[in-house]
């Protein structure tokens, strides 16, 4: 957000377990085509303040960013590949109605590459991604997420990869369950 201070001192994202990253963009082909690639533009903006409107859908926060005078695109963090999916075939949503739209658009041989759409999905295991934000608002994975101290998942990046949330119902160093009953256990 504009105007919001930096939090002093060296932070990292609280994220635990796998994390769910969506890039989404345009990227315009032709400039003079303005009828052409500003509704693509509007209609990302919109799907992004839809979902703002409904945090049960999962999305957990977002940064919009250009690559070049051309490219643009949003970086969206979500709490689940399920919940992403369920809101990309969701009817009641305007992503699924402007989807319609292209299909329908190209089916008919209207689209004339004026502009490209694109998305990348990733879900990263957690252990796989580490975060340092120094004197800086959160932002990123630590918004969509939340922030705290570096200390408490290390001061250096091997660490932070490192770090395991504690799971419930699991000790780390005991025996399972599963292990006592087919000896598996150390002894």
């Amino acid at each position: 957000m504009p105007g919001t201070r930096g939090t002093a001192g060296r932070t990292t994202a609280a994220a635990e377990g796998d994390v769910v990253v969506l890039l989404i963009g345009m990227r315009v082909n032709h400039f003079w085509a303005v009828h052409q690639w500003v509704p693509v533009f509007f209609a990302m903006l919109r799907m992004v303040r839809d979902l703002e409107k409904e945090p049960g859908r999962g999305l957990l926060g977002r940064i919009l960013l250009t690559a070049s005078p051309r490219t643009y695109y949003v970086v969206q963090y979500w709490e689940s590949k399920e919940k992403l999916y369920a809101y990309a075939s969701a009817p009641d949503m305007f992503h699924h109605k402007a989807w319609g739209i292209i299909n329908r658009k190209e089916r008919a041989g209207k689209l004339r590459q004026h502009v490209g759409i694109w998305h990348e999905t990733y879900v990263v295991p957690e252990g796989s991604y580490e975060s340092i934000y120094a004197d800086m608002p959160p932002f990123g994975l630590a918004a969509a997420h939340g922030s705290l101290p570096v200390e408490k998942r290390g001061r250096r990046g091997a660490d932070r990869f490192a770090y395991r949330a504690a799971r419930a119902g699991v000790e780390t160093g005991a025996e399972t369950e599963a292990e006592a009953e087919v000896g598996g256990g150390a002894g």
